[in-house]
């Protein structure tokens, strides 16, 4: 009888975390492009949506503003009465203005009224149109389907077989390493959803947390093909991609020891927080199946899985989409209007006169304006004479990480603590850290 419950709890964790690991870590060739299924699951959504997307979007940020209003000002019974529901629409001060601000944007944008320096091809349309499509439909996805790698196991024992490796090299959870897969062979946003669920379930700390987010939420293969492709140059992507892969690694060896990562304390979301600890004389893999198995026991029904699920999905749609779309409408107006960002560049002419990189003064434009969006400096390096230059802006870009047409927005929207200064500061760090290690490798390459 033992031994039919222990395999049944046993393929209780199985079952679920193959498929989780199939949707979201295994990598899969379409259309000679290396992706994950959850991937192209979002694209074949995003496909049968079609036409109907921006007016999906123009609902989703209308309705989140509109609610939160409402639940502010007269209180909605329903929402009252879910804890998760109402947190996520009883939100104060920026938070509410900037929801507003999305509400304004999205409705100009859709409505096409208003100044082109908000609604045009440059700003607002651009994360409405291009960026925001693909967001709603991985937010769909994931939200009903990540609890595949969290609520059956697959994490926790993984977690105990990566500890000796992710505790001594990146001082995190050795669960961490798969937000990093995720996002390497997905995309950087579902490594900080993936992020942000461990945070507010107790498995990161707020430290770990940011760490993770800012660090390890990475670039996707398809997505750095795109970059390198901007620079037209293609047919250097093999070393291109070991290059930002290897810089990666140093960023996140030394950008968490400097503040402020390094300063954030190692308090949890929950009362209770879940540790990573190997019992003396017990394997890694023993103990990784005990919390597994642990982990499945606890697991929701179908019922629960999909109520959980569908509370994921909202808190996506209605608490970040709008903060993308404000934030980063915002940041491209800055981007594309003024010239903060050609400013803040300037210190870094000098540094690529040292590095020895040529059109140094063209390449500094680039440098700060990757903040806005990762796209945008390879856009405005593609007229660069230099291919050592045009490599070193492409892959300094996609080793930025930190952009808030997307991945600073969504972090800004979750539960991880981080201010949009810390993010800027760090967005400094990284490049600082990763540009002399990139203009190395293009001089041997070059």
């Amino acid at each position: 009888m033992l031994s039919r419950l222990k395999n049944k709890l046993f393929l209780r964790f199985l079952i679920p975390s193959l498929i989780g690991a199939f949707l979201f870590v295994t990598p899969i060739n379409q259309d000679g492009n290396l992706t994950i299924p959850i991937a192209v699951a979002a694209n074949a959504l995003l496909d049968f949506m079609g036409d109907h997307a921006d007016t999906v979007i123009w609902l989703l940020i209308s309705l989140s503003a509109v609610l939160t209003i409402l639940h502010k000002t007269v209180g909605i019974g329903l929402l009252k009465r879910n804890p998760k529901l109402n947190n996520l629409f009883d939100v104060k001060g920026f938070w509410l203005i900037v929801r507003i601000i999305g509400f304004v944007f999205v409705n100009m944008i859709y409505f096409g009224i208003g100044p082109d320096i908000i609604i045009g091809d440059l700003t607002g349309s651009v994360v409405m149109g291009d960026l925001l499509p693909i967001l709603v439909c991985v937010f769909l996805l994931a939200g009903l389907l990540l609890a595949l790698l969290l609520n059956y196991g697959l994490l926790d024992f993984l977690g105990a077989l990566m500890i000796k490796l992710m505790r001594p090299v990146f001082n995190l959870p050795g669960r961490s390493a798969l937000d990093c897969v995720a996002s390497w062979l997905g995309d950087g946003s579902i490594g900080v959803l993936l992020t942000s669920k461990q945070y507010e379930e107790g498995f990161y700390s707020k430290r770990e947390a940011t760490v993770i987010a800012t660090t390890f939420s990475a670039v996707s293969i398809t997505f750095s093909l795109v970059v390198i492709s901007e620079v037209g140059l293609e047919h250097m992507f093999l070393p291109f991609y070991g290059v930002v892969s290897f810089a990666g690694i140093v960023a996140a060896i030394i950008v968490p020891k400097l503040r402020p990562l390094s300063k954030v304390p190692d308090s949890y979301y929950t009362e209770t927080p879940h540790r990573e600890d190997i019992p003396q004389g017990m394997s890694a893999a023993r103990y990784g199946m005990q919390l597994a198995l642990k982990k499945a026991e606890k697991a929701p029904g179908i019922k629960a899985f999909f109520l959980e699920g569908a509370e994921n999905v909202f808190e996506m749609w209605f608490g970040t989409l709008p903060v993308i779309l404000a934030m980063g409408t915002i940041a491209l107006i800055i981007a594309e209007f003024t010239p903060v960002f050609k400013i803040l560049g300037l210190p870094f002419i000098l540094l690529y006169k040292l590095l020895q990189i040529p059109e140094a003064e063209l390449a500094s434009q680039t440098v700060i304006v990757g903040f806005a969006d990762m796209f945008l400096p390879s856009v405005i390096g593609s007229s660069i004479q230099s291919e050592l230059t045009r490599f070193v802006i492409a892959a300094t870009s996609v080793t930025q990480l930190i952009y808030m047409s997307e991945i600073g927005s969504i972090i800004m929207g979750s539960k991880i603590p981080v201010s949009l200064k810390d993010l800027f500061i760090i967005f400094l760090q990284r490049t600082v850290v990763t540009l002399p290690v990139i203009a190395i490798f293009a001089h041997l390459l070059f």
